[in-house]
């Protein structure tokens, strides 16, 4: 049985990959800024097949806490064999081009804190000598976009990061599989203009994260064709680019 900790354990794709796993008796150490969610996933994940369930509150931004959090998480795991790294934000572009602050705390959210809490992780598998690390990115990392740059900075920080941890921890036995979402229907997304064919379900972000991690995929397009299409905009020439509206 899998023994599992999910960092931003609530957000909806999390919830969805954790749901896949409980039906095959994992054992979960849940992490997130509710707790009040934190309880209702736990019983969800028990009714569903989960063997135990434990959670704590995360604070993304805190990172003089995560040590602590890492420590409860071994103390009721005995171990880990798969991580998820799922916590973020969406900020409001036109916000942050405005105000300073407000670009820069969503970089620590999506970026400074993911890699952060990273370094712990990594340290600890490559001490186990095993074990499965994911995190959750996003398409939009693979070129800077006008609509959702800084964004899109946050989440190709954290690629780059991981290409480079995830050379290092392959030689201690350990994978990290970067999942790439595309358009996912979520809260975060409700409200927002998005092409219909391009918006898929959770659960089939979901079972494509489950299927990448336990192949040892360094990273994952969440749907496939998202692969596709990111190669497209990654190889139109700069002076076109830049003129288009994307």
């Amino acid at each position: 049985m899998k023994r599992i900790l999910i960092i931003g354990a609530t957000s909806i794709i999390a919830t969805a990959c954790a749901r896949r796993w409980a039906m095959h008796g994992a054992t979960f150490f849940l992490a997130g800024r509710s707790p009040e969610k934190l309880a209702a996933l736990a019983n969800d994940l028990t009714v569903r097949g989960a063997r135990a369930v434990t959670s704590a509150q995360f604070l993304a931004q805190d990172t003089a806490a995560h040590p602590a959090l890492l420590d409860a998480a071994l103390d009721a795991l005995g171990g880990i064999d798969v991580v998820l790294v799922a916590h973020g934000s969406l900020p409001d572009q036109t916000a942050c081009q405005a105000d300073p602050g407000c670009a820069m705390e969503a970089f620590e959210i999506n970026a400074s804190s993911v890699i952060a809490v990273l370094t712990l992780l990594a340290n600890q598998l490559e001490r186990q000598g095993h074990g499965a690390l994911a995190v959750i990115t996003s398409v939009a990392g693979d070129r800077g976009r006008p609509s959702n740059y800084v964004y899109g900075s946050a989440k190709a920080a954290v690629s780059v990061f991981c290409e480079g941890l995830r050379a290092r921890l392959h030689k201690a036995g350990v994978s990290l599989s970067d999942i790439r979402p595309g358009l996912v229907d979520t809260p975060m997304t409700q409200g927002m203009a998005l092409p219909a064919a391009l918006v898929v379900p959770p659960d089939v972000i979901a079972k494509r994260i489950v299927t990448g991690i336990e192949r040892n995929v360094d990273v994952v397009y969440a749907p496939a064709f998202w692969w596709a299409i990111m190669l497209v905009i990654r190889y139109i020439p700069a002076a076109i680019y830049k003129r288009l509206t994307l």
